[in-house]
């Protein structure tokens, strides 16, 4: 009895790998073995990067609250416990974007914590 092979479905998984290293120089592209090394690779960058994302921007929305306070004489340490102090629930996305697009809203906020 001959062997039976599922050629759908490898054909599929070929083609998966190789749609997605579309755009790869050289072998990547076109060469099944060369692609799945140069794609897993990828989706490995691509994972962690979606992490750090997340951390470079919290680093960046960081900075811009510290400027920002620091034009009313505190600093971002300060302003942070102030806010906890005062029960306000401000994330730091939300509160950047105040000190960058609206900062007559932000220099009331600095001052409602002073108080």
């Amino acid at each position: 009895m001959p062997r039976s092979v599922n050629a759908v479905a490898s054909r599929k998984r070929r083609k998966k790998i190789l749609k997605a290293a579309k755009g790869y120089f050289g072998a990547r592209k076109n060469v099944y073995t060369v692609a799945k090394n140069a794609v897993e690779k990828a989706w490995g960058y691509a994972y962690r990067d979606r992490k750090n994302k997340k951390r470079s921007f919290r680093r960046l929305w960081i900075s811009r609250i510290n400027a920002a306070t620091r034009m009313h004489d505190m600093t971002y340490n300060q302003f942070m416990f102030l806010l906890k102090e005062n029960k306000i629930d401000l994330n730091r996305k939300v509160l950047a974007d105040l000190a960058m697009h609206n900062p007559e809203i932000f220099k009331s906020i600095v001052d409602k914590v002073r108080k």
